[in-house]
């Protein structure tokens, strides 16, 4: 074995990191938990996924429970993770490991890749951490190790693919998947951003970057341009009951099969109330509120105003009806948790807002 691998994999069995989806030592990875969890710490820290994951795990203990689950339900154990796409993909993939597989995981990178949302990292992930193959694991914390390593020092992402190619040179036969689990315990605790710490690193004798005095320097990102905002209205339509109206958004796109808030479409525009008002769900008196709800996504930043009105009783538009003692069952993101409460906490008195009368026949 090569020395930086045994140096790094006898690092390991000393600082290896309690994680609620990694076997222990001596124990059988389970490809299930080590799927699920890679799949949840795509584009999220551990620290956010570990409650996540003991809730999964409790609810639906198998692949095979998790593909009978209703969507619906594991979206809303979803909510607040984000990229929902991942947790549709999630459902589907468990339905493909159970009806094309038996329910077994394939142990290869090619057999993983041809499954619903396992890209190029998570199936070298799942394939070397479930099943000990010789594959190379690149997340953002290897992606750093090895940047240092090397002194690579073209900007992410066009380094991305020198970086692969480098990891997958250092992969050992022997127990790839310590390896690989080593390479990312690395990057989180010892090699990380801005201050490096190299006196506690089993590889600094190699580092090419830190013999340059540049390893908090690496790895170079590209400037990130500025996301456009976007924004929107929303209408939060309310029975005398105080069930409040909601719509599925289709399956495909942002924030596929979730519910939300009906709304205008998002738009870098500003709206204006009668352009705003041609979109309501129903006719009423709308009256607008003060209050924005502002949220953060991947590529853009949105912008919410909230329309708000009381429906007489007997008219109900079609649609969801929740009232507000349901709302934390549903499967709702993160940005309509955020507008359901300032529609909650908008009371009459605090609002000084524009009341608008929509006619739509």
């Amino acid at each position: 074995m090569p020395a930086l691998a045994s140096r790094l994999l006898a690092w390991y069995e000393h600082h290896r990191r309690d994680l609620p989806w990694r076997s222990r030592p001596g124990e059988m990875p389970d490809p299930y938990r080590v799927w699920l969890s890679e799949i949840m710490l795509q584009q999220t820290t551990v620290a956010t996924v570990g409650p996540y994951f003991r809730r999964f795990v409790a609810r639906w203990p198998t692949v095979a429970a998790l593909a009978r689950a209703d969507l619906d339900q594991l979206l809303q154990l979803w909510a607040g993770l984000g990229y929902y796409a991942r947790a549709r993909n999630l459902h589907a993939c468990a339905k493909a490991v159970v009806a094309e597989h038996g329910g077994r995981f394939p142990d290869t990178e090619a057999g993983l890749r041809a499954l619903p949302g396992i890209g190029p990292y998570t199936a070298g992930a799942i394939a070397a951490i479930a099943f000990d193959r010789p594959a190379a694991a690149v997340d953002g914390n290897v992606e750093r190790v090895v940047a240092r390593l090397f002194a690579i020092e073209t900007p992410l992402p066009a380094a991305k693919g020198e970086i692969r190619a480098r990891a997958g040179a250092l992969v050992p036969a022997r127990r790839p998947g310590d390896f690989a689990q080593a390479m990312m315990d690395l990057g989180a605790t010892v090699c990380v951003p801005r201050t490096p710490r190299c006196p506690r690193c089993p590889l600094a004798g190699g580092c090419i970057a830190r013999a340059r005095g540049i390893a908090a320097d690496l790895p170079r990102r590209a400037p990130k341009p500025m996301r456009p905002l976007r924004r929107g209205l929303a209408f939060w339509a309310a029975r005398p009951d105080g069930a409040v109206l909601f719509r599925r958004r289709p399956e495909s796109g942002l924030l596929g099969g979730m519910m939300e808030v009906p709304s205008t479409p998002w738009r870098e525009a500003p709206w204006d109330d009668a352009e705003a008002l041609r979109h309501a769900p129903c006719p009423g008196q709308w009256r607008r509120l003060d209050a924005t709800v502002a949220h953060g996504f991947t590529h853009f930043r949105l912008e919410l105003g909230l329309f708000v009105a009381r429906l007489p009783a007997g008219r109900k538009p079609p649609g969801l009806w929740l009232k507000p003692d349901d709302f934390a069952a549903a499967a709702l993101p993160t940005v309509m948790k955020k507008l359901c409460q300032a529609a909650l906490d908008a009371a009459p008195a605090r609002t000084s807002s524009r009341t608008a009368a929509v006619a739509r026949r």
